[in-house]
């Protein structure tokens, strides 16, 4: 089942990998580019997690994020590759989150770190920048939960 799939991760992991390149290239580290009321591009690193948890520790962060990249990874295609062909939506959400993981994993490991640039904000209250495998991470996530709860048949 993990064919007809396949090319949504590598999208996502393509379309992330060209707009981290982008931001590095064209954008200043901290310095914000307006774009609308409430987004701006800014560059910036993030050495932890989401919200950048672990950021400061002394590094062994970079490998437990890797090894747990990489695992989270192959039980995604381990999951895609048992799906039947009617599970479209648990599919896509799988995939998304595949994608997402392996861009970020591909600059932890090139990097040692993840490179993030889009930053939402109200006023004066920042979202916690990100970038486009996070938002895949997050798309799919949301898809799974959806797909859980509402989009299954029902088992009667």
């Amino acid at each position: 089942m993990i064919k007809p799939w396949i090319w949504l991760s590598l999208l996502v992991i393509v379309l992330d990998q060209a707009t981290k390149y982008l931001a590095e290239t064209l954008l200043v580290m901290h310095q914000p580019v307006p774009v609308t009321p409430f987004f701006n591009l800014m560059l910036t690193y993030n050495t932890g997690a989401a919200f950048s948890f672990l950021a400061d520790a002394d590094g062994w962060q970079r490998w437990f994020f890797l090894g747990l990249g990489a695992l989270v990874s192959m039980g995604l295609v381990i999951w895609l590759t048992r799906l039947k062909s009617q599970e479209k939506w648990l599919a896509v959400a799988l995939a998304l989150i595949l994608g997402g993981a392996i861009g970020n994993l591909i600059d932890r490991a090139w990097l040692g770190q993840v490179i993030d640039f889009i930053q939402l904000y109200y006023d004066r209250w920042y979202w916690p920048a990100f970038n486009i495998a996070d938002s895949a991470i997050t798309v799919g996530a949301v898809l799974l939960v959806v797909e859980s709860l509402w989009l299954q048949p029902s088992k009667t």
